[in-house]
């Protein structure tokens, strides 16, 4: 049975290896894959965000910058403009949300914890900037380091690695290393492996059907996973649009829970919880039987 752990933010602790967290995207830019321009206006955008909390979400996930194949990259600047009238706004009505900011800018991560965020969400895993890892330590934030390979306009270009398992376990301990250099706390560090993000379409599946074994090459470490909408889904049910992904979904939030996720990133919030919910207590049931 896996050990319950802590994962240390800036104003709390969060206890994970019991209950999966839900962490719930908020993209508010003009260009995401899944939902671009829906919540970028301030009211929607605070709206969406209530709305996923109350289905249940744990962690709201805020996003400035597009990362999907091809997005325009954004000035920091514009990418703070973008996420801490949210982020503010967002604490002044929930103060005890707990909030991510999923940005790969140091400049952007500063401003986000200042205004009350509690987590920075790195897609690069340090590889853009290296200093987003100081302010995540000068603050005491919660660190996700995502496996990538590429930038956003050239992941999808790149030639498949031979051994993308072996790809992603000697990266993101590299990133670790970082980090921790950077004076990172050990205990506010948490692992994505990255599915879709430089990844072949059989290289995604595998790195689900592998994740226990990812668990297993970093156990002090919560594993987050964010599979939610994804065109390996789409692809796997017949080319279905990004609107038609929910069940592909839900199914590969199951298996990456049997497999030792702490924490998935979704869209649809209820679904995912509800989803969590059922496949914990099988879980549970299983792990006491061995």
């Amino acid at each position: 049975m896996k050990q319950l752990r802590e994962w240390k933010l800036v104003r709390r602790t969060l206890t994970l290896g019991g209950r999966t967290l839900v962490m719930g995207i908020l993209n508010v830019t003009p260009d995401s894959f899944s939902d671009g321009g829906q919540f970028y206006d301030l009211e929607r955008a605070l709206a969406h965000a209530e709305e996923m909390l109350a289905e249940g979400a744990d962690i709201i996930d805020i996003g400035g910058e597009s990362t999907r194949p091809g997005g325009a990259p954004v000035s920091a600047e514009e990418e703070s403009r973008r996420v801490v009238q949210i982020i503010e706004e967002l604490k002044k009505r929930i103060p005890n949300v707990v909030i991510s900011v999923d940005t790969t800018k140091s400049e952007v991560a500063r401003a986000a914890l200042a205004a009350g965020a509690e987590i920075v969400n790195d897609i690069s895993a340090l590889r853009f900037d290296f200093h987003l890892a100081d302010e995540a330590a000068r603050a005491g934030a919660g660190l996700v380091l995502m496996h990538s390979r590429g930038t956003p306009a050239t992941m999808h270009r790149l030639p498949p690695v031979a051994d993308i398992f072996g790809e992603v376990t000697s990266s993101l301990r590299r990133s670790i290393t970082m980090a921790e250099r950077r004076g990172v706390a050990r205990e506010s560090i948490a692992l994505d492996p990255g599915i879709g993000f430089g990844k072949s379409f059989e290289q995604n599946i595998e790195l689900l059907a592998k994740l226990d074994q990812l668990v297993e090459a970093f156990p002090d470490f919560p594993v987050l996973v964010g599979t939610s909408r994804k065109s390996f889904i789409g692809r796997l049910l017949n080319d279905a649009p990004v609107e038609e992904r929910l069940h592909g979904t839900m199914a590969t939030i199951t298996a990456s829970i049997l497999r030792g996720a702490d924490i998935v990133r979704v869209h649809d919030v209820r679904a995912a919880v509800e989803t969590a919910r059922v496949t914990d207590a099988i879980k549970a049931v299983a792990s006491d039987r061995e």
